[in-house]
């Protein structure tokens, strides 16, 4: 498994706190893989901030703003094969400002959103967002928990 963890320029994102994230996103796409039948996923986690993710939303999704995390997978047969799943982008900006829990808690929540998009789960309905909750909240309760990393 591997979690490419990137932290653009002028993005602060302190020591500890990355370390942090690192650790329980990691364990997520862990844990995904495992559920999968896999025994790795590759996912690139990369932190921004508002400018940047609002022009990748405005080019990519035609929404004209910025936005919490973005999800881009790689649905091609050959990327499936090898286990590349796809890239989370997160604007760290908007996730300052939606920290009700704390940044670190913000932060994760998002990263397991964006890491069911890309496992092919969505929320165009009430019931597909509860089991996409439901599922990316199963994800973060294995990220937490200490010991081997469990299918969820």
């Amino acid at each position: 498994m591997a979690l490419d963890l990137a932290i653009d320029a002028g993005v602060a994102l302190p020591a500890k706190l990355r370390a942090q994230v690192r650790r329980e996103v990691a364990r997520m796409v862990k844990a995904a893989a495992l559920a999968e039948g896999r025994r790795d996923l590759d996912v690139a986690l990369r932190i921004t901030d508002d400018a940047t993710i609002h022009v990748l939303n405005r080019d990519w999704r035609g929404k004209d703003k910025p936005t919490d995390v973005l999800a881009f997978a790689q649905r091609e047969a050959a990327a499936a094969d090898a286990g590349l799943l796809g890239d989370i982008v997160i604007s760290l900006d908007t996730a300052k400002r939606q920290a009700r829990r704390g940044l670190y808690a913000e932060l994760v929540h998002l990263a397991s959103h964006g890491l069911c998009h890309l496992l092919g789960y969505d929320h165009r309905d009430d019931e597909e967002e509860r089991v996409m909750n439901a599922r990316a909240a199963a994800l973060r309760r294995e990220a937490r928990r200490s010991g081997r990393v469990r299918a969820a």
